[in-house]
């Protein structure tokens, strides 16, 4: 599997602990950067080609996931998900990391370095990577209402429990 890497300067050093960790345990690391330590880096830069790595190797057929870290991990997830098709989500416990690709079959982690340890870390990105999306059809309809929100940028119709409570406020009833 290829994972593609990207940070900022609070990410610099877990980045290149993951690329070596990556490599040993049999994934191919791509990195974005940055490559040198620069305290006024701008994580956009580097996550932005991150998440574009991953959707462009998924596009081509590739089995591809992404990591992203910053000091919190907040700016690097917002940062990843403005990239068409992607679903980045903040890992911050073994289970947060699980569900994101259980529950939003996730393409891109975002850790806060800052945050956590280096073990720490390193984990919450095993546990994402070796998590796979089951399918489970509740989660594949609710990724498909994302997924259409942003192709067409049109809501998804309200369920009729909501209709009431809905129409209520709005004066509507």
């Amino acid at each position: 599997m290829r994972v593609h890497l990207g940070c900022d300067h609070a990410g610099l050093e877990l980045k290149a602990h993951l690329v070596t960790w990556l490599t040993e345990h049999g994934y191919e690391p791509v990195d974005h950067g940055p490559f040198v330590y620069d305290a006024l880096d701008d994580y956009p830069v580097f996550c932005l080609r991150a998440a574009e790595g991953v959707v462009a190797d998924r596009d081509a057929g590739l089995d591809s996931l992404g990591v992203v870290i910053g000091g919190s991990g907040n700016g690097e997830q917002i940062a990843a998900n403005k990239v068409k098709g992607v679903r980045a989500a903040l890992a911050w416990s073994e289970e947060t990391a699980t569900l994101a690709r259980e529950h939003n079959d996730a393409w891109v982690v975002a850790v806060g370095g800052r945050m956590h340890t280096l073990e720490e870390m390193t984990r919450l990105v095993e546990v994402f990577l070796s998590t796979p999306f089951p399918g489970d059809e509740r989660h594949v309809r609710r990724i498909g209402q994302l997924a259409s929100y942003e192709t067409t940028g049109e809501l998804p119709p309200l369920p009729p429990s909501a209709l009431g409570g809905a129409a209520d406020q709005q004066g509507d009833a």
